[in-house]
C-alpha cells in the first residue's frame, strides 16, 4: 500500500511566538509630544525663555512633569530640539554649479528659516541667554551655527575648485557677508525682504569674497 506523501511529511514547525513590550515599559505617545511642542512655543511667547518652566510647559500642555522630562532632560534641550526643527543642519549643500548661484541658495534657506514664527521669536531670547551664560553657548551655537558653518564651508570648497575664489577663502567671512544682513532686517529690524533683495545680497557677498 502506498503511504500517502503528507502522512509521511515532517511536522509544520510552529509559528514563532509574539513578542510582546514589558509590561510597564514606558511609551512616548507623539500626541503628547506634539501637545508639549505646541505650549512650549505658547510658554516662550508669554514669558520669555528665562522665566519659562518645566512646570508651565506642562500645565499649558495638560500633562504632568514627568511626561516632558521623558522627552527632554531641561528646557534648554526642549527648547533647543524645538528651534532644532527649524535649522539648516542635515540639508545638503547647494550645487548649483555657481557660487552666486550657490549663496543665493543658502540665503533662502536661511530666510526662510528666519521667516519662521517659532525661530523668530525664540533665536533672539536664545542669544541673549547664551551671551549671559557661557555653559549654554555651546549647545545653541551647535543648533544655531553649525549647520550654516558647514554649508558656508562646502560652498567656498566648490567656488575654489572651478576657480572661481583664491585658495584660502574664509568660509566664515561668507557667513558673515550672508547671514548678518538677513538676521539684521528678519530678525532685528522685523522688516519684509522685498523682491530682488536676496539677489542683490548674493551678488554683494560673491564680490566681498573676491575682494578678499
Amino acid at each position: 500500500m502506498t503511504k500517502d506523501p503528507a502522512a509521511s511529511a515532517a511536522p509544520a514547525s510552529a509559528p514563532a511566538p509574539v513578542r510582546r513590550a514589558p509590561a510597564g515599559a514606558a511609551v512616548l505617545r507623539e500626541d503628547v509630544t506634539e501637545a508639549i511642542r505646541e505650549a512650549v512655543v505658547e510658554e516662550l511667547a508669554a514669558v520669555g525663555f528665562s522665566r519659562m518652566s518645566i512646570e508651565g510647559v506642562a500645565r499649558r500642555a495638560g500633562v504632568g512633569k514627568t511626561a516632558v522630562y521623558r522627552r527632554w532632560k531641561s528646557k534648554l534641550h526642549l527648547v533647543l530640539d524645538l528651534v532644532g526643527a527649524f535649522a539648516v543642519d542635515g540639508l545638503p549643500v547647494p550645487e548649483t554649479g555657481s557660487l552666486y548661484g550657490d549663496v543665493r541658495a543658502l540665503l533662502e534657506v536661511v530666510s526662510h528659516v528666519l521667516r519662521h514664527p517659532v525661530a523668530s521669536a525664540v533665536i533672539p531670547d536664545l542669544l541673549v541667554e547664551a551671551a549671559r551664560h557661557p555653559e549654554m553657548a555651546d549647545a545653541v551655537r551647535g543648533t544655531l551655527v553649525d549647520g550654516q558653518r558647514r554649508m558656508a564651508e562646502g560652498i567656498v570648497a566648490g567656488a575654489v575648485a572651478r576657480g572661481e575664489l583664491a585658495e584660502g577663502a574664509d568660509p566664515g567671512r561668507a557667513l558673515d557677508l550672508a547671514i548678518g544682513p538677513l538676521y539684521w532686517r528678519q530678525v532685528v529690524v522685523r522688516d519684509e525682504v522685498p523682491a530682488g533683495y536676496l539677489d542683490d545680497l548674493a551678488r554683494s557677498v560673491v564680490a566681498g569674497l573676491r575682494a578678499a
